[in-house]
């Protein structure tokens, strides 16, 4: 760990600052590295807790109930406008591992089975030659490096990071010693211990499945929910690192709130109100709440919370086209869209991050971050060291959560890509690529081509396309994004009539212009 940001040494003559340097080291090698727990939720949306990420609270806050995630808010840092690597679950989840933008990655979709291309077909466009697979077991990864420091490295639940039938596919290949229930697939069968978490177990069908979650077998026929399961399994493991006196790293990463929505009974009852497949998907939220508090109790039990750092996100905006309760689309409001869209109910995601001694409790931000900022930022807080042959698109987060956020840059770009087809329609559910700069969003829809271009500070909602308003900031900002693409080698779409990629931004946008 180094000193902290914004500290100098006091002017008392050379042979003082000497002696402090020469001390340094010996207070560098004495002071505990950090525990680190990431919480990766799945398609948690930015309205899916009961604490608000916006100005104020809404309707859709007032529904759920995140007592343990409220609490966490109060000791740490909540940021409004952080967004995950991507409006899918593997380009995200492969993200926080690499600390890579998934455009650099080509890990631009999410996988299932090796070689195999899950994008939907689409007249006039065809993805890329993306990372079908994931990642492997040769790729360098934030838990690997953490467990060559000497961190016990523990991955519960929803792995999804490489393809069925490769290495990635198995947690422990990419840097975990200890893998719970993390597989190649990214949903549950069911989320039942009476189903054993299988298809044949809910729907009395013969045979294995590619969903079927494994290692838990010890629950099978219990009553049960996975997400509790999962909370069950962990702790254990954060005993065993303490009492070894070692370092952890836990990415706990329950399969909730991912479909299939199926309801915990025994929150049922304080959602008697809601539409029942809303309420199913309440008692999912409040089942990763009631997890969330169950890790944090054991820490607090263990003594270790004061060098613990705690990240809540999620992989992507929450799921609003399909599958959901009353009219589509909106369960993310005032934000527009939801999972698979490019739109920031996609993409944008509730997080917060805890660290006792750095960060001020119970305090916000509005500066824009992302899922690949969080490798360097862990890397830097352990001490540990980045290789120099491993590009990182991502900054280190230090100075926005101790309070030096005028030492980060306000206008970096931030760059989305998904050259593919989701399979659910909907608002900005297309092959596109985008970028944030400043308080600006610029979209480059695929199919056309075409740009919308908004202002987030005054229209978090995206209703008011800008792009005919402000064409010369179109112009300069497709530029921007071209210099992204080309910086990370990010894949566009193929014309299906040439067989080629699609123009680039600025050259469509040059060829578009009169």
């Amino acid at each position: 760990m180094s000193d902290a940001p914004g500290a100098r040494p006091p002017s008392h003559g050379y042979g003082v600052c000497m002696c402090i340097s020469l001390l340094i080291p010996v207070l560098l090698a004495a002071a505990p590295r950090p525990n680190i727990v990431v919480v990766m939720v799945d398609d948690l949306g930015w309205q899916d807790t009961s604490m608000p990420f916006h100005e104020t609270a809404t309707p859709l806050n007032a529904r759920y109930w995140t007592p343990h995630l409220e609490s966490l808010a109060r000791s740490g840092m909540v940021f409004t406008n952080a967004y995950a690597a991507g409006p899918v679950c593997t380009p995200t989840r492969t993200s926080l591992l690499t600390g890579q933008c998934p455009g650099r990655t080509h890990i631009t979709y999410w996988t299932l089975h090796r070689d195999q291309d899950t994008s939907r077909k689409r007249d006039r466009l065809a993805a890329p030659d993306w990372n079908l697979n994931g990642l492997t077991a040769e790729d360098t990864t934030l838990p690997g490096l953490l467990q060559d420091a000497g961190y016990r490295t523990i991955h519960a639940g929803k792995a999804h990071f490489g393809a069925h039938g490769t290495t990635g596919s198995d947690p422990t290949n990419l840097g975990f010693e200890v893998n719970i229930a993390g597989h190649g697939s990214g949903a549950p069968a069911s989320y039942l211990g009476t189903h054993d978490f299988s298809r044949a177990g809910k729907t009395g069908k013969e045979g294995s499945s590619v969903w079927d979650v494994p290692g838990l077998e010890k629950y099978h026929g219990q009553d049960i929910y996975l997400t509790e399961a999962l909370a069950q399994e962990v702790l254990p493991e954060l005993d065993r690192a303490v009492a070894d006196e070692q370092p952890f790293f836990l990415h706990f990463a329950p399969y909730a709130v991912h479909t299939p929505i199926m309801a915990n009974a025994r929150h049922l009852d304080r959602y008697d109100t809601l539409h029942p497949r809303e309420a199913a998907y309440a008692t999912m939220i409040e089942s990763y709440d009631e997890a969330l508090g169950a890790i944090l109790e054991r820490i607090d039990d263990l003594g270790v919370r004061d060098n613990t750092i705690i990240i809540f996100t999620s992989d992507n905006g929450g799921l609003s086209a399909h599958a959901r309760g009353g009219a589509p689309h909106v369960h993310n409001a005032p934000l527009r869209s939801g999972k698979g869209s490019c739109y920031e109910g996609g993409v944008r995601v509730p997080t917060v991050v805890t660290w006792p001694g750095q960060v001020e409790p119970g305090t916000r931000s509005d500066v824009p971050i992302v899922t690949w900022d969080l490798l360097p930022t862990l890397l830097a807080a352990s001490g540990t060291t980045i290789p120099g042959d491993h590009a990182v698109d991502g900054r280190d987060l230090t100075p926005v959560l101790t309070d030096q956020a005028g030492d980060f840059p306000s206008d970096r770009v931030i760059g989305w890509n998904q050259p593919h087809q989701w399979g659910a329609p909907g608002p900005g559910i297309e092959p596109f690529t985008s970028i944030r700069k400043g308080q600006w969003k610029l979209i480059y829809f695929h199919d056309g081509p075409r740009f919308e271009l908004y202002d987030l500070d005054a229209d978090i909602g995206e209703t008011q396309d800008l792009a005919d308003l402000e064409p010369q900031r179109v112009h300069a900002m497709a530029r921007d994004m071209q210099d992204w693409i080309e910086e990370t080698g990010a894949q566009l779409s193929l014309d299906t009539s040439t067989g080629n990629p699609i123009a680039a931004p600025a050259d469509a946008l040059a060829s578009m212009t009169p």
